[in-house]
């Protein structure tokens, strides 16, 4: 509890201390950026994260004490002639570096083909750009219950309030192998306008994947015959934002059999102003069978210095059957 006290404190010295270190004014270099790499159909986007750790424990909770990158990402996009689209993503912080291949086509607004390498749209916190997250690191879900890429095609499109995709992938991730078996996605969302510049965002999204001894994400599990579904909803407003969100996966057959994950979290955050962003976090993930559960809560600050430079630092504690874990964190981006 001394450890909690010492990270609220830290934070909130952290967050007065430097608020007004940077002030926004005009940009004409990141103009000219604009101007030279931005149309529509040769998009250009970068994403630069350097990153520092801290946990109060010095062991690896929280990656240790360290300093360190997250992503460095290159995206091209852009619309075509004749309706077609593609994008491009590359992370150069990763082995692997190609993210994202995929060209499509726009029938209209209510219909649209994608085709190649794409998030699967299972989880409402992969979707933005890492960029663009409330807290530096997603949720917990993400990556444990479903891969962060799909290899395959998805038909996606508006209809009113209503979006919609439903996709049918490998189910193996980057791995263009495949036995035959496939990952069928359906997902459908509403936005809800409520005046006075207040949003709502609903949807629900299941799949099944029939692939044989898939990879569970990243938790070293593999299963076949596998079970994903959730629901969400997000809120947004000139001053408040906030998102709760539940994901959950079953199976009978795999290296853990009738295994049961669920993930979920909830997130509240207050636009202080056009520069500062204050966020608070609780991340729920726990294991059935393996009888594994953890509570992770995160307090943000979210400094935006200019419209390309972002500080974002978070406290963390961490609740687990094996005891509690504390820990901060740091991130330094440019993102264009």
């Amino acid at each position: 509890m001394a450890y909690l006290k010492s990270l609220l404190l830290l934070v909130t010295l952290t967050i007065f201390s430097f608020s007004n270190l940077f002030a926004q004014s005009d940009e004409p270099l990141t103009d000219e950026m604009t101007n030279l790499l931005k149309n529509e159909s040769f998009n250009v986007s970068l994403l630069l994260q350097s990153r520092a750790n801290f946990s109060f424990e010095n062991d690896d909770f929280n990656g240790g004490r360290s300093f360190g990158f997250g992503n460095g990402l290159l995206i091209m996009h852009g619309d075509l002639d004749n309706n077609f689209n593609y994008f491009f993503q590359m992370d150069f912080s990763r082995d692997f570096s190609l993210l994202d291949i995929n060209v499509g086509y726009e029938f209209a607004e209510e219909f649209e083909i994608v085709a190649g390498i794409q998030k699967p749209d299972i989880a409402l916190d992969l979707q933005p750009n890492p960029g663009a997250t409330d807290v530096i690191n997603r949720a917990r879900l993400v990556g444990t219950l479903n891969n962060v890429r799909e290899i395959g095609v998805s038909a996606k499109g508006d209809l009113g309030n209503f979006d919609y995709n439903l996709s049918m992938f490998n189910g193996q991730g980057f791995d263009r192998n495949n036995d035959g078996y496939f990952m069928y996605l359906a997902k459908l969302g509403y936005t809800a306008d409520l005046g006075g510049s207040k949003s709502l965002y609903i949807g629900a999204n299941g799949a099944i994947n029939n692939t044989e001894d898939h990879a569970v994400g990243n938790t070293g599990i593999t299963a076949t015959d596998r079970l994903i579904y959730g629901a969400y909803a997000t809120f947004d407003s000139d001053v408040w934002f906030g998102t709760f969100e539940f994901l959950e996966t079953s199976f009978e057959e795999g290296s853990v059999a009738n295994e049961r994950i669920t993930g979920m979290y909830a997130t509240l955050g207050n636009k202080i102003n056009d520069q500062n962003e204050v966020v608070g976090r609780w991340d729920h993930l726990s294991y059935d069978v393996t009888d594994s559960n953890s509570n992770r809560f995160v307090l943000g600050w979210n400094h935006f210095a200019t419209s390309v430079i972002t500080l974002q630092i978070n406290a963390l504690a961490d609740f687990h059957e094996d005891g509690e874990s504390f820990g901060l964190s740091g991130n330094f981006q440019f993102m264009f």
